[in-house]
């Protein structure tokens, strides 16, 4: 069972119910929008300017920082970042967010005073303290309900001027998702991923289909000051690559595009699997690749970062 948080109790609590005045606009669009919002936190948030930032729970490297950089942006432009506050993309995001200076909407598939997922209790605690808002179409103390979730996804895209999609897999919620921002005349846009990642099939077919698709930092942020007519006041400080041998390059290009298992790495550098495991032991050393649950190597979400900002070149 999630637990409630005792901590919660000095922040602000609302309900708005939709025969209130002050009941979102933007919900009323829907087919069948929620009888009442449960809320904690700064409620004027809920119909300010906001970019939905979603993708998966089983997130790799790479869709983590594209939904860190979505978050980074949109917080930098003053742009809330709206979620459902799940493990992966969407807390990446709103972690972004609030790091950045910016507010951040998590909408729950629990009641509004119920901590799931667990992992997200810190950056929860911070959104009802005021940066933010804790928003629920289920009554106070409400535990995770399967049927929940695909309602709250249908308020998040509702909220949000534009719903950005940084990864995601087949089958996925993001589909429902996307689907109400398209009837809603909402904004979609995703970020591509590699044709061999099973994590990107989702974003690659929606891009395949209309979707706007985002190529790089330069293209999200012109996307997000075109639609919503903001600039981001601050770039923030950003800490460059180290040096790195040919080799090393080559191996942070390859897993670039996809992870990859220390045999191939192996082979790809014609050198045997010790030899292999520390080259990969050093760079992981390093911060610049991660190694996966299922024994893969991938780039690092901080050396993907460095890669938008300075490109290969600056290595």
């Amino acid at each position: 069972m999630a637990s409630r948080v005792e901590e919660y109790r000095g922040c602000d609590h609302f309900e708005i119910p939709i025969e209130d005045p002050a009941y979102p606009e933007s919900l009323r669009e829907l087919s069948d929008p929620p009888e009442c919002l449960y809320g904690i936190g700064n409620r004027e948030l809920i119909e300010s300017p906001s970019l939905a930032v979603i993708g998966s729970r089983r997130a790799t490297p790479y869709g983590l920082a594209v939904a860190s950089l979505a978050g980074r942006i949109a917080g930098e432009a003053g742009i809330t970042v709206v979620s459902g506050g799940a493990i992966g993309c969407d807390q990446a995001a709103g972690r972004a967010a609030l790091k950045a200076g910016g507010n951040h909407v998590v909408v729950l598939g629990t009641g509004a005073d119920v901590v799931y997922p667990a992992q997200g209790a810190d950056m929860f605690g911070l959104v009802a303290s005021g940066r933010g808002a804790l928003l629920s179409i289920a009554p106070w103390g409400t535990q995770p309900l399967r049927f929940l979730f695909p309602k709250r996804n249908r308020v998040i895209a509702a909220l949000s001027r534009c719903l950005f999609i940084s990864e995601a897999g087949v089958p996925s919620g993001t589909f429902s998702t996307a689907e109400t921002a398209l009837e809603l005349g909402r904004e979609l846009i995703c970020a591509p991923g590699s044709i061999f990642s099973p994590q990107s099939r989702a974003t690659n077919q929606l891009i395949s289909e209309g979707a706007g698709c985002i190529v790089d930092e330069d293209s999200l942020e012109v996307a997000i000051s075109r639609i919503f007519n903001t600039l981001r006041f601050s770039a923030g400080a950003r800490e460059g690559l180290p040096p790195l041998s040919r080799d090393e390059q080559k191996i942070i290009a390859a897993l670039t595009s996809s992870p990859e298992r220390i045999d191939a790495i192996a082979h790809m550098l014609g050198v045997g699997i010790v030899a292999a495991l520390e080259r990969m032991g050093a760079l992981e050393g390093d911060g610049l690749v991660t190694r996966l649950p299922d024994g893969r190597y991938a780039t690092s979400e901080h050396a993907l970062h460095c890669m938008t900002t300075f490109g290969q070149n600056g290595w």
